[in-house]
């Protein structure tokens, strides 16, 4: 195993989205991410977020009995990190909570990660990404003017979620290696939304951004901010906020409209002549017109055409998977390069190989199958 990572251990529950996203970020960089997934998900259909299950090992365990709580517990005995991903409470009721894992580990570093987080009014309410970033302003900020618009659900599970668990953990396990001593963390994909907005509430204080959508630099307001449509049915994205790179973009577009960055009331009426010009010719051509160095544009393209473009090949930005197009590893290193992501680990595809690991033999694995403490998949991995 190679990475900045290698060398860092991991133990996480199974779930959807975010976990397991935060799964991959660090498996990716080399770390060991063990997933503990449930036995009723082995064998079934593809999850619809199989592909950020890359480069992790999956054991299948039921949790409902003692012998597989005692199996988790013996897996985060020389874990750096344990990430719990139920509701407050739950993991208290299975046997696996902080007082649980933590004395036979003492710098174990055990996250929770939760929507809500662990205290506050909402704490037990169940919701998904729309609902935390409902009550951080961000959904308020994103859509038309008429209608607030979820923008996937990138702000609260992947970026305030997945993302900020990452820095959680590695700062965690930092602290522990100087210290000593874990400690529990408290993430909530609410607070981390709320994180990734802190630009926002700055420039609202300083009355320097509307309170409402579609008025405002970068959320569509402004002409030279903005999507448009060209004369086959697609779109380029123009970002030339400074005035240097909005007189090379016009130029380029051959029109002679006012950058009048400071005038909003002329936005509307600019960004009519703007997109009455782009309509005239095709993504393809406003590519080629627009690719200079200040031009600021970029064809929008969709998720099939991504890994297909020049500058993403050139940088082999994307890879394939089981013959999959996908992310490669990010950030880079120029030292310590990270492997060439391994295949997603679907639930209990690796159950044998880690109880092996923890001194059982064959018959005691074997029995364990048997009593359903565990499952196998019947999927054939090499990892």
């Amino acid at each position: 195993m190679t990475g900045p990572l290698h060398g860092v251990r991991i133990v996480m529950m199974g779930g959807l989205g975010p976990g397991p996203f935060c799964g991959m970020l660090l498996a990716d960089l080399g770390a060991d991410v063990v997933r503990v997934d449930q036995v009723r998900d082995v064998d079934t259909e593809l999850p619809i977020d199989y592909t950020v299950r890359r480069s992790q090992r999956s054991i299948a365990v039921n949790l409902k009995d003692a012998r597989g709580t005692e199996l988790v517990g013996r897996l985060v005995a020389d874990a750096d990190a344990f990430v719990d991903v139920f509701r407050p409470g739950v993991a208290e009721r299975l046997g696996i909570g902080p007082d649980d894992l933590r004395p036979a580990n003492p710098r174990l570093v055990y996250a929770r990660m939760t929507g809500y987080g662990q205290d506050g009014p909402y704490a037990d309410r169940a919701g998904h990404d729309i609902n935390y970033i409902a009550l951080t302003g961000a959904l308020h900020s994103i859509g038309t003017r008429e209608t607030p618009l979820p923008p996937l659900n990138l702000i609260g599970d992947y970026g305030g979620g997945g993302m900020l668990l990452a820095v959680g953990l590695l700062s965690g396990i930092l602290e522990a290696r100087e210290s000593g001593q874990g400690q529990v963390l408290d993430v909530a994909m609410v607070d981390g939304a709320a994180t990734m907005m802190a630009p926002y509430y700055g420039m609202v204080h300083a009355g320097m951004w509307r309170d409402r959508r579609g008025d405002n630099v970068l959320d569509g307001a402004a002409h030279f901010y903005g999507v448009y449509r060209t004369a086959d049915d697609k779109h380029i994205a123009l970002g030339a906020i400074e005035p240097q790179f909005y007189a090379e973009l016009c130029s380029r577009l051959e029109v002679d409209v006012p950058h009048d960055a400071d005038a909003p009331e002329a936005w509307e009426r600019h960004r009519e002549v703007l997109s009455a010009r782009i309509r005239q010719k095709t993504r393809a051509e406003w590519d080629e017109r627009l690719g200079t160095p200040g031009a600021c544009a970029a064809p929008v393209l969709t998720i099939a055409e991504a890994p297909q473009h020049p500058h993403n090949v050139a940088r082999q930005t994307f890879v394939e998977i089981d013959g999959v197009p996908q992310p490669a590893p990010s950030p880079r290193f120029s030292r310590t390069v990270p492997a060439q992501p391994k295949s997603s680990a679907l639930p209990g595809d690796h159950t044998r190989t880690l109880l092996t690991g923890l001194g059982l033999g064959e018959k005691a694995v074997d029995e364990l199958v048997e009593a359903g403490v565990v499952r196998q998949s019947t999927t054939v991995t090499t990892q």
